[in-house]
């Protein structure tokens, strides 16, 4: 009985290790020109990315795990958070946690307060090549306050979540979703209503 008890410890100690080996991201997102809210906390090494006159905003409270076995689901990616034109904007709320999750803006992608991206997801407002006369433009992506993405969920461009939605695992969001409901599916649609 004290092995198991030493081994979570020490599982705890070094966890806690790891969030302190994190702080070094914040000299990368001040390198960047991101602004940071406080207690932001990173488990990893998340990647930044802001193209010039850009603009990406962290609220307070946010979490960013980078490391395989940061969440026990697996997570096989860092979490990477990048702007690539010079309108591009992104603005993430407060009490927030990502688990290897990418958020590339080429216009805008808002993200409220409260909301939880599970291990892998993808959130981006493009098509990712503009020079190819067969993409679209970029639109803009806003998810709304407690929202939570399930295990590689996909939100696309020009997509709206409404709050205290649901997304399922494996999700591929591409069209507007309404507040309060389960959704899921390829592509992903509302499947249950959540009490008020």
């Amino acid at each position: 009985m004290k092995f198991r008890n030493l081994s979570h410890t020490t599982d705890v100690i070094i966890r806690r290790l790891h969030f302190l080996l994190g702080k070094r991201n914040l000299v990368s997102a001040a390198w960047w020109g991101i602004k940071l809210g406080n207690n932001i906390s990173f488990d990893g090494k998340c990647h930044f990315k802001r193209f010039p006159k850009s603009r990406i905003s962290i609220g307070n409270n946010c979490e960013f795990l980078s490391r395989p076995n940061a969440n026990l689901i697996g997570i096989n990616r860092p979490c990477m958070v990048s702007t690539l034109t010079e309108e591009a904007v992104i603005e993430i709320g407060n009490n927030c946690g990502f688990s290897g999750t990418v958020i590339g803006a080429f216009a805008s992608i808002k993200i409220g307060d409260n909301v939880r991206c599970g291990a892998n997801t993808l959130i981006t407002d493009s098509d990712w090549h503009p020079d190819d006369p067969r993409v679209g433009q970029s639109k803009a992506v806003v998810i709304g306050n407690n929202v939570w993405l399930g295990l590689n969920a996909v939100v696309l461009k020009g997509v709206e979540i409404g709050e205290n939605t649901v997304i399922g695992a494996n999700s591929l969001v591409t069209k507007n979703i309404p507040a309060n409901v389960i959704a899921a599916g390829n592509p992903c649609k509302e499947i249950a209503k959540l009490p008020v």
